[in-house]
């Protein structure tokens, strides 16, 4: 380089045309020598130092000249600026650069320094002060680092050759824009052939298909990064890529066996593990998950199964209860299966897998076991001791079949109430019961197997005691029924019920019929619906108020007690106009009688006109009989037998307003008239008394009518004077006189005037009742 130096000088000093220039020569870029002509004083070009000079001597860097300097040494150089004096130094004569050390471009790439040149003699500035670099001129002395190694990464298996895995990334300290100290080549060292990175980017993809996580899981792939764009005597730096296959599910799940053979004892609760079985799964997490399912078949009913979380074992749970003795074993299918699919592997076939598991039930000692879950009894109390009211029955159900013995738990019957046959299992009342005392008696019935005692069971009884029947059924009310006269033959004219004070009412069933000396009654029957209510039907159609207003129907009402009890009820049943649709008019017998088209005022004036009479007669009689008990009582203090006397004077036979002559004369006529009021009359002629001509007879009819009044009872405790008057019957027309007369009133039947229609019936009944009032008057005359 010095020599290079020296020749550019010399070219320097030889000027084709005579005239003086300054030049600054230096070491060039690319070992060219460079030239350039400058109209001012000074003329240089950019000065380059080697970094890392390793040299004895210290490095020329260039040289500085002026076109004054004559080369008679007088003038001066001097040097400022970055490193001045300490790095960099230069001859003040010949202006001769020099690096005093090794620099380092990578700590410092150029440096500014300022040159002058002055008179040697006086130091006055022959031209101004100039600016100039030294630029440091790089070496490839930096290798490739990687700042980030080493990298993990991470790539799905089963991925297609060039799935992207990762980048990595160099970095060269020297300067990028000088050579090829900073180009830098990746590549792999070690890793191939699942790998590949690109030489430029530095990214990493697989190079090989199908790569399977379940053959190999990790791999580290070194990585080399090399300058001088990978060319003889670049440097290279290196890192690691620790790369890890991820899971996909692609492999479904596999029974070790394909047959699992499991025990359960037949005592095993149900809800319980009988067994497990597992399906093994090459994948992880949640690729491994494991769904298992009971194909439906023989013991898809008895058994299930679910999935541990933790190991994706198979547990499975009984479902219903076991028995050795029905079923000894029981084989089913279960298949196992990924809960999470991926569709690109679900071509490859059925993600799922199928074992056959096999139980035997073994055989378990029990107790024995009764056909019901509880019992329940009744029993009637007063029921004598060692009535049966019932069994219960247990059996051994193992393959020993043992007999069981019966017996009550004496916590549970402390009075001992009841008894039990130890074979048999009946159980009968061990003394009379009293349902007012204890409705209800709960017992515990125990059963024991013969040949093992420690096994037993147990068993509720529920004993009742219902109420004995002691009340027959009656009628739920007092019904009041009609049936129209229009009515229809077998029309149901009244729905009734019965009731009974038996307990409780809830289950009580009647049942309703005629008596048995009623059955051939024309007119009504009871028909019995079946539901605790019965009916009155019609047998007949025609009914009259007229001919008869009301009836008698009796019903026998019979319940389904212990012992049964029955009455006889009667039911009344009046007769009433209805409309022709069946509504009630009128039931009132009176009503018939009632002109038509009277309004309701002047019914209730007649009605209060007839209350007014009725009063006044009621006062009269009253004070009439006062008034003759005071005659028959004249003195108070006398109580000698008396002779009633009248003090008034007759007016003969033609006066018959004083007093009737009939009631003196034949008083048996008054008295064998005598009507009751509550019972209609019956109008009969009685024998007339014997007629003869001589005296016998009359005297007979004297004697006669002596001994009657004599035997009297209700005669004053007194003499009194009795006539007795007769008139023979020798006359063919028989007697003129009016002593019989009032006997001829009152059998005067005035019931043909009801046959004259409506209009009439008032009239009838005004007679009939003058009727009975007159013989009423009569017969109290006479007994005076």
């Amino acid at each position: 380089m010095l020599t290079r130096n020296c020749l550019l000088l010399f070219l320097w000093i030889l000027v084709d045309d005579g005239s003086v220039f300054s030049f600054l020569v230096g070491p060039m870029r690319n070992g060219a020598a460079g030239f350039q002509r400058v109209k001012r004083g000074w003329v240089w070009n950019q000065f380059f130092v080697l970094e890392e000079y390793m040299g004895s001597d210290p490095q020329y860097v260039g040289k500085l000249h002026t076109d004054l300097d004559k080369g008679d040494s007088a003038v001066k150089y001097t040097l400022s600026g970055d490193g001045a004096g300490s790095i960099f130094t230069i001859d003040q004569t010949t202006g001769d650069i020099h690096a005093l050390r090794s620099l380092d471009r990578e700590e410092k790439p150029y440096y500014t320094l300022r040159a002058q040149a002055v008179d040697i003699d006086t130091n006055r500035p022959l031209e101004p002060e100039s600016e100039f670099v030294i630029k440091v001129q790089d070496i490839n002395d930096n290798e490739p680092k990687f700042l980030e190694g080493p990298y993990r990464a991470s790539v799905p298996e089963m991925s297609p050759v060039g799935t992207y895995v990762t980048q990595v990334t160099a970095t060269d300290a020297d300067d990028p824009t000088y050579g090829n100290s900073a180009r830098v080549v990746y590549s792999i060292l070690h890793g191939q052939p699942y790998f590949s990175v690109d030489p430029k980017t530095g990214v990493i993809k697989t190079a090989l298909p199908n790569m399977d996580r379940e053959v190999k899981e990790q791999y580290q792939v070194l990585i080399q990064a090399k300058d001088m764009g990978g060319q003889l005597g670049g440097l290279a730096g290196t890192t690691t890529v620790n790369i890890t296959l991820s899971d996909v599910n692609d492999n479904p799940p596999r029974f070790s066996k394909s047959f699992f053979h499991l025990r359960v004892p037949e005592s095993s609760a149900v809800g319980s593990a009988v067994g497990r079985i597992k399906a093994h799964d090459l994948d992880i997490g949640k690729n491994a998950e494991v769904e298992y399912t009971i194909v439906p078949g023989d013991g898809g009913a008895m058994f299930d199964i679910t999935t541990n979380e933790h190991n994706q074992e198979g547990i499975i749970i009984l479902k219903r209860p076991l028995d050795f003795e029905t079923k000894k074993a029981y084989t089913f299918k279960v298949d196992a299966s990924n809960a999470h699919l991926d569709p690109r592997f679900q071509s490859f076939g059925a993600f799922k897998d199928t074992a056959t598991v096999k139980i035997n039930v073994l055989d378990v000692d029990e107790p024995p076991v009764f056909n019901k879950p509880s019992y329940m009894m009744d029993v009637y109390e007063d029921t004598p001791a060692g009535t049966i009211i019932g069994a219960v029955t247990a059996q051994d159900l193992d393959a020993s079949s043992s007999p069981v013995r019966y017996s009550i738990d004496w916590k549970s019957d402390l009075d001992s109430y009841f008894d039990i046959d130890p074979v048999e299992g009946t159980i009968s009342t061990n003394e009379l019961l009293d349902r007012e005392s204890i409705a209800q008696h709960n017992i515990s019935i125990v059963a024991t197997k013969l040949n093992s005692p420690v096994l037993t069971s147990r068993v509720a009884v529920t004993v009742h005691v219902l109420d004995i029947n002691e009340f027959p059924p009656e009628l739920a009310s007092p019904y009041e029924t009609f049936v129209c006269e229009n009515a229809k033959v077998g029309q149901v004219i009244q729905t009734f019920s019965a009731k009974d004070q038996d307990l409780p009412t809830a289950g009580q069933q009647f049942s309703f019929k005629s008596p048995k000396e009623d059955m051939k009654n024309k007119n009504f029957t009871i028909r019995d619906f079946g539901n605790n209510t019965a009916g009155i039907v019609t047998k007949r159609s025609g009914f009259r108020r007229r001919l008869q207003e009301i009836y008698l129907l009796p019903v026998v009402i019979e319940d389904n007690g212990y012992p049964p009890k029955s009455s006889t009820g009667t039911l009344t049943i009046r007769v009433c106009g209805c409309e022709s649709d069946g509504s009630l008019l009128t039931c009132s017998a009176e009503a018939i009688f009632l002109p038509v088209g009277l309004s309701t005022g002047a019914l209730i004036a007649i009605l209060l006109c007839i209350i007014i009479l009725l009063v006044i007669v009621v006062l009269y009689v009253g004070l009439r009989r006062q008034k003759k008990k005071e005659t028959l009582m004249s003195s108070k203090e006398d109580i000698r037998d008396n002779v009633i006397h009248y003090d008034d004077e007759g007016g003969g036979e033609e006066d018959t307003h004083a007093f009737d002559m009939g009631t003196l004369r034949n008083p048996k006529v008054v008295k064998e008239n005598l009507y009751r009021r509550d019972v209609k009359p019956e109008m009969k002629r009685g024998p007339k008394p014997p007629v003869s001509q001589d005296s016998a007879d009359i005297r007979d009819f004297i004697n006669q009518r002596l001994k009657e009044h004599d035997m009297d009872n209700s005669a004053p405790p007194y003499d009194s004077l009795a006539t007795y008057a007769y008139e023979g019957n020798g006359s063919v027309a028989e007697s003129l006189s009016s002593i019989d007369s009032l006997a001829i009133d009152l059998e005067e039947d005035y019931d043909y005037l009801n046959d004259w229609g409506p209009r009439f019936k008032t009239l009838a009944g005004i007679f009939g009742e003058q009727s009975e009032t007159q013989s009423d008057s009569t017969t109290t005359e006479n007994t005076h």
